[in-house]
């Protein structure tokens, strides 16, 4: 069953605006630039946009064969969806991964490469102002925007909206009887076109009548319109008078669920969040929301969650602050944080996970309920997929509150470690950047060095991996003045390490090296071996690339004895294969072949097939200059046998080109 009637006017206008020649909404000139044609829905919450923007993109689905993308620029709250996360949102319909932490200009430029040469429609649900359209129109006239918006979008283009009012009275009484069936409306059908007409004929209204009456097959429809009618005029227009009714018949305990669903993270709810708003159990809160989704006081989903209508949210708000003490306020969405961190801990047992329960035993779930369990691995993805998008606007919402620091920090590390566990790092990247910043905004808060450090260093870390090097080299900088305010040895020793890092990125060797030393000092200083053979790899890197053959000869030799002495083979193989490589570049030859045949027999002891074939590689070079060419052919051989059909045997064959 659909609620969408009528509109067939409508329908039509939009279908003629598509071919309209148009003009510059602000110049009055015609539109010169080849972009994507605009379409407004233009409506009061509750006019049935949304409903009237999709039944129009079906209508017309077959004209554009790339399909459909949508995204929301309003939560049901009435905060506006960052344009970033719009952007993130269609292009990851479109099959794209933008990197982490990218600006707003980077995604939009990525979008309209995406959808360059497709003809593709794009769906903009309740957007607030032009500015966030704009960013997401497509450069190419073969694609179509639809944007709904509650007032005209001046500043856009080519755009004349479609203005909606209430729906005509046969249409309104159509949709009535969808809901009560059609004897109701046949027995008393003047009844039925009075109740229409003080819903005002608005779709929103209608659905929460209709709702009741289906809730209430006993109730007449004439006393229903009477009852709209003689509520006094403060109460409002159709809608709030329709949800006045609606909100008054429910019992106590389902007045007060309702009232607090205001506080669910991004308008989404389910069975676990209405459970903890309101202090009942799971089975008893899923009975309640299926009750509100029959009265149209919810919209139901394929996955299980509850969306609150975006019409109803201001009505809801103002019962919250009316009805309820700030303290239970603040106590209820407490309980809603520690039952998502509960959650997220039971996501993460399951992330690894065989056909016997999470490894590690049971002992993992300790302390859950069964209800907060999940069956499997594959069920823990598909919850966490699903609630991404509330979960990290609990995140946000419980940075933002500021009296909940301890939950909003638990919370944050557990969104964080479950998206990892079941997406890795790679995957996760958009997210964590977002995650980490609202880490630091706790820490500098509360003043908590540590952390502060740590997300600094996170979030570098993003920005060097997506070649935003400057960016990062300042948040390593931040990163290494926390780290010494928590007098804490690893965060100075990694954002030092950190910071000779992006000079090397930049080609900035001489502060390279000197980074890359005082991160060295340190590691010594605290007898921190395995960080010592590394530090000096990365010194001899450095020295290499700047041409100091001598330094970088001594650093390799420090960094394979402190292999050597860690009893870490392969980590020495790769060190005197480097040593080799530079004594090639000084010019000695014999001196790299006898380290180069050192290093194979340390890398035959490892294992490593991969890099003995290198060095077989190496040293075939080395015998070329040295005038041994039939040498050079045995190592060559040597090395197709190691490589086999291994991918990468083209790339290390040619690493000496």
């Amino acid at each position: 069953m659909t609620d969408f009637v009528g509109r067939r006017r409508e329908l039509k206008e939009l279908r003629e605006d598509i071919a309209r020649t148009g003009l510059d909404t602000l110049s009055g000139r015609k539109a010169k630039a080849p972009r994507a044609r605009v379409l407004l829905v233009a409506g009061r919450p509750g006019s049935g946009r949304t409903a009237l923007a999709e039944a129009f993109v079906r209508e017309i689905a077959e004209q554009y064969p790339d399909g459909v993308l949508r995204t929301r620029l309003t939560a049901p709250g009435g905060e506006t969806v960052p344009t970033e996360r719009a952007v993130r949102d269609l292009l990851e319909g479109l099959g794209h991964t933008a990197p982490a932490g990218a600006g707003e200009d980077d995604l939009s430029s990525a979008l309209r490469t995406a959808l360059a040469g497709r003809r593709a429609i794009v769906l903009v649900d309740d957007a607030a102002d032009p500015n966030q359209v704009d960013a997401l129109l497509p450069d190419t006239p073969e694609c179509l925007v639809v944007v709904t918006a509650e007032g005209p979008l001046t500043g856009i283009p080519d755009v004349r909206p479609c203005t909606l009012g209430g729906l005509d009275t046969p249409s309104a009484v159509t949709m009535l009887a969808q809901h009560i069936g059609d004897i109701r409306v046949t027995v008393d059908p003047r009844a039925a076109e009075a109740l229409a007409e003080e819903c005002g004929g608005q779709p929103a209204a209608l659905r929460l009548i209709g709702g009741w009456l289906a809730a209430h097959p006993k109730a007449s429809v004439v006393d229903v319109s009477k009852q709209l009618h003689d509520m006094p005029p403060s109460t409002g227009g159709p809608l709030a008078r329709g949800f006045r009714l609606v909100y008054e018949s429910l019992p106590q305990p389902a007045q007060r669920t309702l009232r607090l669903l205001p506080l669910a993270p991004a308008g989404v709810v389910d069975s676990h969040t209405a459970s903890a708003l309101a202090g009942c159990s799971v089975a008893a809160a899923q009975s309640t929301l299926d009750d509100f989704a029959g009265l149209g006081l919810l919209h139901s989903s394929r996955d299980g969650l509850f969306l609150v209508p975006g019409c109803l949210a201001p009505l809801l708000q103002a019962l919250l602050e009316a009805k309820e003490r700030p303290a239970e306020v603040q106590l209820a969405r407490a309980r809603m944080l520690e039952r998502t961190v509960r959650l997220l801990h039971s996501c993460r047992a399951m992330a690894d996970t065989d056909e016997d329960g999470p490894v590690g035993g049971p002992e993992k779930l300790d302390g859950l309920p069964r209800a907060l369990r999940f069956p499997d691995r594959r069920a823990a993805a598909t919850w966490l997929d699903s609630r991404l998008p509330a979960l990290s606007a609990a995140a946000t919402v419980a940075v933002a509150d500021g009296g909940l620091d301890t939950l909003a920090r638990r919370l944050v590390s557990g969104l964080v470690r479950a998206l990892v566990d079941h997406r890795g790092t790679a995957e996760a990247a958009p997210e964590l950047y977002g995650l980490h910043r609202l880490v630091l905004d706790v820490a500098e808060r509360r003043e908590l060095h540590r952390e502060q450090a740590a997300a600094l260093l996170n979030l570098a870390d993003l920005d060097a991996e997506t070649g935003r090097t400057h960016e990062a080299l300042e948040r390593y900088r931040a990163a290494l003045a926390a780290g010494k305010a928590a007098n804490d040895p690893y965060a100075t020793g990694r954002a030092m390490e950190s910071v000779g890092g992006a000079y090397q990125e930049l080609t900035d060797w001489h502060r390279a090296a000197d980074w890359f030393g005082r991160a060295l000092s340190q590691a010594l200083a605290r007898g921190e071996r395995a960080d010592e053979a590394r530090l000096y790899g990365r010194l001899g890197n450095v020295h290499t690339y700047a041409g100091r053959y001598g330094d970088a000869l001594r650093s390799w030799r420090a960094a394979a004895a402190g292999y050597r002495k860690l009893a870490d083979v392969p980590g020495q193989a790769k060190a005197l294969s480097e040593m080799a490589r530079v004594q090639e570049y000084a010019g000695r030859p014999e001196e790299s072949l006898h380290t180069c045949r050192e290093a194979v027999e340390l890398a035959r002891k490892a294992e490593d097939q991969r890099l003995q074939a290198a060095l077989q590689v190496r040293l075939a070079d080395t015998l070329d200059r040295l005038g041994d060419p039939a040498a050079a052919r045995l190592h060559r051989s040597a090395a197709d046998r190691l490589l086999g059909d291994d991918p990468a045997a083209c790339e290390i064959r040619s690493a000496s080109d």
